[in-house]
């Protein structure tokens, strides 16, 4: 299927300003990965401007071949144990009130990277005790121990994306699984974790799918959803299906919140942790943010 080029409401702002440099400084420097950067995120030039981005740890290679990401696809060299610490840093010299952490799936490891995950929201907690921690997690292949050992290091937001609807899971994601996704959520939320989620549009899914999907994660116990447009990242992975309009986006949006969404982040270019600090502040607390000052964006 041949789509046409991208749509007026799809530019993104260039990077540029004094708040992109200082980002791009700081991370530079402290060698960290943002999914800015490796995930090719249109907001890019947006929220480092306004002094904002999300870390990514356990490095930028990651070991699924989603059909979808731009992360690049291989077996990890090293693990830097390291990271946590200069994650903490970052945060504490951006004097942060909100961070957003994520991370490449590390399968090779025997508990998948959880307990770096578990080290670095322990060290930003540390040197940073006023500030919230949201994090955006892989599955895990399923495997809750893994799942308890981020879920005991305390993050205040804990958000793991399903992508798309169930019958897209396998062309999408190829490695992951619907359930197994769904899984994870309900387990972060029968423990009394604010549990979040997000969607892309523009794959080949149908209005009625996205519904359910929707009402799929409402009764799994998920607060936060957000939803944007597929942009395929290369002529390797998955076409765009169809552009879908503003317009459509709000009507999803009013939707989710009428079955009881408390958030519903919806937009052309709303990606996981897009203005994620000011979606949080009704579970996070409005005394723990400073939405002119938070590592939170992709």
């Amino acid at each position: 299927m041949e789509v046409q080029r991208k749509p007026a409401w799809l530019r993104a702002r260039l990077p540029n300003g004094p708040g992109y440099a200082a980002i791009r400084q700081l991370v530079d420097g402290q060698d960290l990965h943002t999914v800015c950067q490796s995930a090719q995120c249109p907001n890019l030039g947006e929220c480092w401007s306004r002094g904002t981005a999300t870390v990514m740890i356990l490095g930028n290679i990651c070991t699924r071949s989603c059909n979808f990401c731009a992360i690049q696809t291989g077996r990890p060299t090293e693990l830097d144990l390291g990271e946590p610490a200069r994650v903490a840093d970052a945060v504490a010299r951006m004097n942060l009130r909100h961070v957003v952490i994520t991370s490449v799936a590390r399968d090779e490891l025997a508990d998948g990277g959880a307990g770096v995950w578990a080290a670095t929201i322990r060290a930003v907690r540390h040197r940073n005790p006023q500030t919230a921690i949201e994090v955006l997690v892989p599955d895990f292949k399923g495997h809750l121990p893994d799942v308890d050992t981020v879920l005991d290091a305390r993050p205040d937001i804990f958000n793991h994306n399903v992508e798309t609807v169930e019958r897209l899971q396998k062309p999408v994601r190829v490695q992951a699984r619907y359930d197994r996704s769904r899984a994870v959520l309900r387990h972060a939320k029968a423990r009394g974790f604010t549990a979040k989620t997000g969607i892309m549009l523009g794959l080949g899914e149908q209005p009625g799918e996205i519904e359910q999907t929707m009402r799929d994660i409402v009764s799994d116990g998920v607060s936060i959803l957000t939803i944007g447009q597929y942009l395929q990242p290369t002529a390797q992975h998955l076409p765009v299906e169809r552009w879908v309009t503003p317009e459509e986006f709000q009507r999803w949006k009013e939707f989710g919140l009428s079955i009881g969404l408390g958030v519903v982040e919806s937009g052309p270019l709303v990606r996981s942790s897009y203005h994620a600090d000011e979606q949080s502040q009704k579970y996070t607390g409005a005394g723990h943010l400073n939405t002119q000052n938070a590592l939170a964006s992709a």
